[in-house]
């Protein structure tokens, strides 16, 4: 099965849905990165002769499925790079939790701190050396026997943001040994799926908005479609 299916393409951007497990940059374990799987899908659709451009304009976690956009050009991505520099993308995740939260709907406000060796955000007390305002807004959008579907819009990108922070009201992300979930998932992902990504174009001024289809490998997902 391909690492990504192509959502949308133009001359400056492609956005693409990824699947859990793929990695968005380089790390220890020497897999290949989603970027370089682009470059060469980019190489053989065009044809082209020697190097692709391809910027990365954000990253999702390994274990997180969903949107990500790619600058084709050194100007859409450093116009890119300023749009969610300056919270100008809206960024829409879908998350399926263990327990419900105590409010259908709700804002949370937390102080959120790295921990780099353990790679994992922790809650802590507000001005804490070191820590970051984190903003975040849910809803309850679908529910089964045993599960919580809640729509969540970030107002800040703070590392595993999502996942810290519902942890810390109770609502652990299936699948999430990090934060707290009581088991894992089979195919080692967490049930967070970058749903939805809105933005002006940064060349051409029009209206981008581009869904991802949920996960089709896990039935969980399929249930609260």
């Amino acid at each position: 099965m391909a690492a990504f299916e192509v959502l949308y393409e133009d001359n400056h951007l492609i956005i693409i849905s990824k699947r859990a497990g793929e990695i968005t940059q380089g790390d220890s374990t020497g897999d290949v990165p989603l970027p370089e799987k682009v470059k060469q899908y980019l190489k053989e659709k065009y044809q082209k002769p020697g190097n692709v451009f391809l910027g990365v304009v954000h990253r999702l976690d390994r274990p997180v499925s969903g949107v990500v956009v790619f600058a084709k050009t050194s100007k859409a991505l450093s116009r890119m790079n300023r749009l969610f520099h300056d919270d100008k993308v809206e960024k829409v995740y879908h998350a399926i939790v263990e327990q419900p939260p105590k409010a259908p709907e709700g804002t949370l406000v937390h102080w959120l701190k790295k921990n780099p060796k353990q790679n994992k955000s922790y809650i802590v007390a507000s001005g804490t050396k070191g820590a970051k305002e984190a903003r975040l807004h849910y809803r309850v959008i679908g529910e089964s026997d045993r599960y919580t579907l809640l729509e969540v819009r970030l107002e800040t990108g703070r590392h595993h943001q999502i996942r810290a922070q519902l942890s810390g009201i109770g609502c652990t992300i299936r699948g999430d040994l990090k934060y707290g979930a009581k088991r894992s998932n089979p195919d080692g992902s967490i049930s967070l799926h970058a749903r939805e990504v809105s933005f002006t174009h940064p060349v051409s001024g029009k209206a981008i908005s581009v869904v991802a289809p949920y996960p089709t490998d896990d039935p969980l997902w399929g249930y609260f479609k």
